[in-house]
């Protein structure tokens, strides 16, 4: 391999983890309040760095929504670091009982929640609520 294409391909992977997490937004306090205030449907991943099951579930919903573009162009998702955001309000108010939890809002009203679930097809559905509440009139 030539010198010139390994540093591309080095370059490459170091960024493509990047570009994977593009559709989601990092949760800061008063995002998830301020988006539904938006009218934004809002799918939250509760998730910690060291944890196996948060990484499968991630591993799905990048996978998801690769291959269907309209999750990320229509739905906020936002990533809700546990170690951080355990004990925080929002955390709270929404009975989160551990990471590796995926809750769906819209409005005043939780849609769906997966908790420690790492199965395409059950992640999916939540991932098709989310889509259908933010295309419905």
């Amino acid at each position: 391999m030539k010198r010139r294409d390994f540093i591309a391909l080095s370059a490459a992977s170091i960024a493509l983890p990047s570009l994977a997490q593009a559709y989601a937004t990092d949760y800061m306090p008063g995002a998830v309040k301020a988006a539904l205030a938006n009218g934004d449907t809002v799918f939250l991943d509760f998730k910690a760095s060291w944890c196996t099951t948060c990484a499968a579930q991630e591993r799905v919903i990048q996978s998801l929504v690769s291959d269907n573009p309209l999750y990320a162009e229509q739905v906020k998702f936002f990533n809700v670091d546990w170690d951080q955001y355990a004990r925080a309000d929002l955390t709270k108010e929404l009975r989160i009982p551990r990471r590796s939890t995926l809750v769906v809002l819209k409005g005043n009203e939780e849609l769906g929640r997966i908790v420690a679930q790492t199965s395409e097809s059950a992640i999916k559905d939540l991932m098709d609520t989310a889509l259908a509440a933010a295309t419905s009139a």
